[in-house]
């Protein structure tokens, strides 16, 4: 499925309004903390309780999510969810990836003291902090982090200077 207009604003609200509890990390994160970077899927670290996955897969039906990479529009599962790994998806809205781990296995619950709230549209939710996302870039080292990299590092001197 190839996306037109991706929202990423309202896959976030409906997270949100599932109460789902997720980190926003990647390129959204890289936004919403002033970073003048371009984006093209929406990358969250999701708490993997059995209540909040089920507060997520509620959020995905509503959302028509699916495996981006399958022919047969295969849906995450509950097990899919309790993983470590990468859900790479794609929804009404624009691709999403759900993440249950990043660098070096920090899962939501180590990556929390390294976010902060946001408010955007009435809808509340978490984002990593600037300093922890140029950390989380620098230790990937794809070529695609390194070439981000500096526009993150100038927008965290902007701020701190300011």
């Amino acid at each position: 499925m190839s996306h037109t207009n991706i929202d990423f604003f309202e896959i976030l609200r409906i997270l949100s309004e599932h109460d789902v509890k997720f980190i926003v990390v990647g390129g959204v994160s890289a936004l919403l903390n002033g970073a003048p970077v371009m984006t093209f899927d929406l990358d969250i670290v999701h708490e993997r309780s059995p209540q909040n996955i089920n507060l997520l897969l509620s959020a995905l039906k509503q959302l028509q999510a699916h495996y981006r990479y399958h022919p047969n529009k295969i849906e995450p599962n509950e097990s899919h969810l309790e993983s470590t790994g990468h859900q790479l998806l794609n929804t009404l809205h624009g691709p999403l990836d759900i993440l249950g781990q990043i660098d070096d296995q920090k899962d939501y619950n180590q990556l929390l003291p390294y976010s902060h709230e946001v408010e955007l549209l009435e809808n509340t939710f978490h984002v990593l902090d600037l300093d922890m996302l140029i950390e989380v870039k620098k230790r990937a080292n794809r070529d695609k982090d390194r070439a981000v990299l500096p526009v993150l590092e100038v927008t965290l001197k902007e701020q701190k200077d300011s």
